[in-house]
């Protein structure tokens, strides 16, 4: 890593001269910002920055420990994530702060409607996961398949919309959260083992599978389950050739044709709905939504697979019009979401914070022995809400951080033709 990206300690010199300021400070394993001017606190409360992206990261909880804790106001709009890449691209003045994935980034950067930010105002830039920072979990990892989030964190300069191929100063998005997903069964309809991705094709759950309708991450998971049958080899799961894609898409209408698949989900809620139901037993899922069905008292499980999972991950990232105190403010923002309350909410919901070492300062020794250790859980676990989601002596579905993100197949992903898979993919979905 080149010195030119490491963070520089305390908050964003510019705000206080602009203020006149002197000082600021971090109080200690609170996260909350405090010494600021009277007049910096004056004007931080008139300050309304607007946030959107995905319902996974987009939470009432965080906006209001926002207010608590920094004064200002962020109004957050939840959106599925084809609607979530078109307003990026379309409406720029719409938002001041995406909340995007990065295979999104993928889309969106290059358009110029983002500004690159300066890695020199991130106060925790040095907690970041490696993963997205070099793409590897470990020195001896290799770098899975797809838009791994370190291809597209950073640009060149500050005034450009090229990525560049090592770490620079300048990054795309301020990575938050991420995972590593696989498919969401109810074991107690489906029956027998499930250990492959190609389970889902079992004839035993015709009328019963499902898998997500966002063409991007559906392809991936298409992919996991044609490569894991022995159908198809591809070369790179995360960049199809045109064959490749078609090969894929033909065996989706084939079992969609043969009825195979229940209905194809677009949100959280749909997912944990047709789970919950039990008109599907096996389906593409996320972690939080599993957890949400047996928050119900729904048996369900998020089902480690032996060819391993299909891995997103999603950061901040700031509008091109952004400047003067809302652009001071953004910054202070960030830094205080990787400062550890956010980094602990999410790790709770069964996501990852890309700054771990700070969320681990929110959590309970048992909290994070079940969570990020793979340990039984001593007590139960409860979710952000309060509810129980795990009885004592309950162990997480894939175990530690290590052996789930350690199991990465690839990542959601651009592809070279992306189009022509989006145009297919429809088809699918129509067929």
């Amino acid at each position: 890593m080149t010195d030119t990206i490491k963070h520089k300690a305390g908050l964003n010199r510019r705000a206080f001269l602009k203020t006149g300021a002197a000082a600021a400070g971090l109080v200690a394993g609170s996260g909350a910002i405090t010494g600021f001017p009277t007049i910096w606190a004056q004007n931080i409360k008139n300050v309304t920055l607007r946030q959107f992206g995905t319902g996974v990261s987009n939470l009432n909880d965080v906006a209001n420990k926002v207010k608590e804790d920094l004064g200002f106001t962020l109004q957050m709009t939840a959106l599925d994530s084809d609607a979530v890449t078109q307003r990026a691209v379309t409406q720029p003045d719409s938002y001041d702060i995406a909340d995007i994935e990065y295979w999104i980034a993928k889309k969106v950067f290059p358009a110029g409607v983002m500004q690159p930010m300066d890695v020199s105002k991130m106060k925790y830039f040095d907690k970041i996961a490696p993963l997205f920072v070099t793409g590897k979990l470990t020195p001896e990892s290799k770098i899975a398949q797809g838009t791994a989030p370190h291809t597209v964190g950073f640009v060149e300069s500050a005034d450009s919309t090229k990525f560049a191929s090592e770490p620079t100063k300048w990054m795309t998005l301020i990575p938050t959260i991420y995972n590593a997903d696989t498919l969401g069964i109810r074991p107690d309809l489906v029956g027998r083992d499930i250990t492959s991705w190609a389970d889902i094709m079992d004839p035993a759950f015709k009328g019963k599978a499902s898998i997500i309708n966002i063409p991007s991450i559906g392809i991936m998971d298409a992919a996991m389950i044609c490569e894991s049958m022995g159908t198809i080899k591809y070369g790179d799961k995360g960049n199809m050739t045109k064959a490749e894609i078609d090969q894929t898409v033909a065996f989706l209408i084939k079992a969609k044709t043969d009825g195979q698949f229940r209905s194809f989900w677009k949100t959280f809620d749909e997912s944990v709905n047709l789970m919950a139901s039990g008109e599907v037993v096996i389906q593409s899922m996320w972690s939080p939504a599993v957890a949400a069905v047996r928050s119900k008292g729904i048996a369900c499980k998020y089902q480690p697979l032996k060819e391993g999972y299909r891995a997103w991950g999603g950061g901040l990232g700031l509008a091109k019009h952004l400047s003067g105190i809302e652009l001071d403010v953004a910054y202070e923002y960030i830094n205080w979401y990787l400062s550890g309350w956010v980094g602990a909410y999410l790790n709770r919901q069964g996501y990852y914070s890309a700054a771990p070492e700070t969320a681990k300062n929110f959590m309970t020794a048992d909290e994070w022995g079940y969570w990020m250790e793979g340990k039984p859980a001593a007590g139960d676990i409860v979710a952000p809400d309060g509810k129980v989601m795990e009885k004592a002596g309950a162990v997480r579905d894939g175990g530690a951080f290590e052996a789930r993100m350690g199991a990465v197949a690839c990542w959601n992903s651009v592809m070279d033709e992306d189009r022509y898979m989006v145009r297919k993919w429809n088809e699918f979905i129509a067929a």
